[in-house]
């Protein structure tokens, strides 16, 4: 429902309940179920818990997406492709087309280390760290996740910082001119530079964002290990 890949708008509602109910047909027999009345209280309960734990693990490695592309829309701001939106598939939303870009490269890149088929053994190595009962994810399981959302904020910055500071040193440069040479049309020359040099640094750059989101995946992935455990 809510995890990277699997629950984007481009992925059918009928594929969904087919994955899960598949995932569900082959582990069901792998874990110990407790004992309760289908339609009593302590089974809707269970429930509840169990929809929390699923969507904490898939909101903790969706962050991580957002992360990049919202590093993607800070940098296309300054180099002036704001105004330049597409259809996000991920999230049914327009999005500038840099922070389309770069959600496409995580995405492969996200498929192409087997990624998805790590999600859904985390999925299923968390019934084992954490069987299903009523005592759900518990205090300590929920203030690891809330702490978590800093790397909204942390991974978008360590994307975009090094981009934001070229192009302010390009404005800055340009602000030196206007004063130097105020007739000068800033807006003629400045934008198509600016929109030059941002393209080169984002083709630069583009490593250092596969490597940073490798990194906060595993981190992801650790921390959904974690936060189900206990530990």
């Amino acid at each position: 429902m809510v995890a990277p890949i699997f629950g984007t708008q481009t992925v059918p509602r009928r594929t969904r309940i087919v994955l899960s109910a598949a995932i569900t047909i082959l582990i069901a027999p792998l874990i110990d179920s407790p004992h309760a009345e289908l339609l009593s209280g302590t089974s809707l309960v269970i429930t509840v818990q169990q929809l929390i734990i699923g969507i904490a693990m898939g909101l903790a490695m969706q962050l991580i997406f957002d992360a990049v592309i919202m590093g993607g829309q800070l940098l296309a701001n300054s180099m002036g492709l704001s105004f330049a939106v597409n259809v996000d598939p991920l999230h049914g939303a327009s999005t500038p087309v840099l922070g389309q870009f770069y959600t496409i490269i995580i995405a492969l890149t996200f498929l192409a280390l087997n990624g998805h088929l790590v999600l859904i053994e985390s999925l299923v190595q968390s019934f084992k760290l954490l069987p299903v009962g009523v005592q759900g994810l518990g205090s300590d399981g929920l203030w690891m996740f809330v702490h978590f959302g800093t790397v909204l904020f942390s991974g978008a910055l360590m994307i975009s910082l090094p981009g934001l500071t070229a192009l302010l040193i390009v404005n800055f440069s340009f602000g030196m001119m206007s004063r130097v040479a105020p007739t000068l049309n800033l807006f003629a020359v400045g934008f198509p530079a600016s929109l030059a040099l941002g393209l080169i640094i984002t083709m630069l750059g583009l490593p250092a964002v596969q490597s940073t989101f490798i990194k906060f995946a595993n981190n992801g992935l650790q921390m959904m290990s974690s936060m189900v455990g206990g530990n």
